[in-house]
């Protein structure tokens, strides 16, 4: 056999060699060799493209502009679900039909399941809105995207954004915030205010009359100056309450999704964060 062929030889069993390896990643991996990872909505679609950067294909199921509690994939989407080498759920209801295309099995991380969220009782599943407990989630999704170095600085930026809200709600006039619906319980607790919510959980439920009564007297008694409403939401219950007491209705974001307006303007979790403070801070008269 000539020295060319032999050549020829060693190189076809190296393109073999590859191709094998290859055949076996096909499951966790795009063809541009990244990582596919599917994410149920904004936070974890956030915090999965922040670690893997580069390394990985991050799709989020909820679209700009849309509420994540409202999602229902199309057949398209579940067997992307399906195909993905890593699914970012919240889970306990959060977003049913999506936990229920989803299957389980080790790929599957159901986020509210971090251990060291305590979560609350009324089953508010908004707990990114802690940027400490956020953190936690982070840190699981790293591990998971074996990127745990990567979640060092992001852990950082989350513990500064915590020290920023401490200092900015330390001195305030008041610590009652009104909102349009129950999603603030954890960063409530976090900065030592009380959330009053004209609705529950849902942000569609309609408030009884009695319910809306009740939001009015603790607003005047309270002397507060502000009804928070959402972005992907309706403001007009907000709205309502606002006009009865000569409040102000203003936006408190819970961070489910960026709207297309925020989405060009380059706003992400910690832009919006920040936006919160500054709209907490007027609210309450802090300085």
């Amino acid at each position: 056999m000539t020295t060319v062929k032999m050549k020829m030889i060693l190189v076809f069993a190296a393109a073999l060699a590859v191709a094998a390896g290859g055949c076996g990643r096909t499951g966790s991996v795009t063809a541009g060799g990244k990582e596919r990872v599917v994410a149920a909505f904004y936070p974890l679609a956030y915090a999965a493209q922040r670690l893997g950067g580069s390394r990985v294909e991050v799709h989020n199921l909820t679209p700009a502009g849309a509420e994540p509690h409202d999602l229902e994939v199309s057949p398209g989407e579940v067997s992307q679900i399906r195909s993905a080498d890593l699914v970012l759920l919240l889970g306990h209801g959060f977003q049913p039909q999506l936990e229920a295309s989803a299957g389980g099995g080790k790929k599957v991380l159901r986020l509210l399941d971090t251990p060291g969220l305590a979560r609350f009782a009324n089953g508010d599943p908004h707990v990114w809105l802690d940027p400490v407990r956020y953190a936690r989630i982070v840190k699981r999704i790293a591990a998971a995207l074996h990127r745990e170095p990567a979640a060092g600085r992001l852990v950082a930026q989350l513990r500064d954004l915590d020290r920023t809200y401490r200092q900015g709600l330390s001195r305030c006039a008041r610590h009652d915030i009104v909102t349009s619906h129950e999603a603030f319980a954890y960063l409530a607790q976090r900065y030592g205010l009380k959330q009053i919510a004209i609705t529950g959980l849902s942000p569609e439920a309609e408030p009884a009359p009695k319910d809306l009564a009740r939001v009015v007297q603790l607003v005047r008694r309270t002397g507060t100056t502000t009804v928070f409403f959402e972005t992907l939401v309706s403001p007009r219950i907000a709205d309502t309450v606002a006009r009865e007491t000569g409040a102000r209705a203003a936006v408190l974001n819970p961070i489910e999704g960026l709207t297309p307006a925020e989405l060009k303007r380059g706003d992400d979790y910690f832009s919006l964060m920040r936006a919160n403070l500054a709209s907490l801070r007027r609210a309450l008269g802090c300085r």
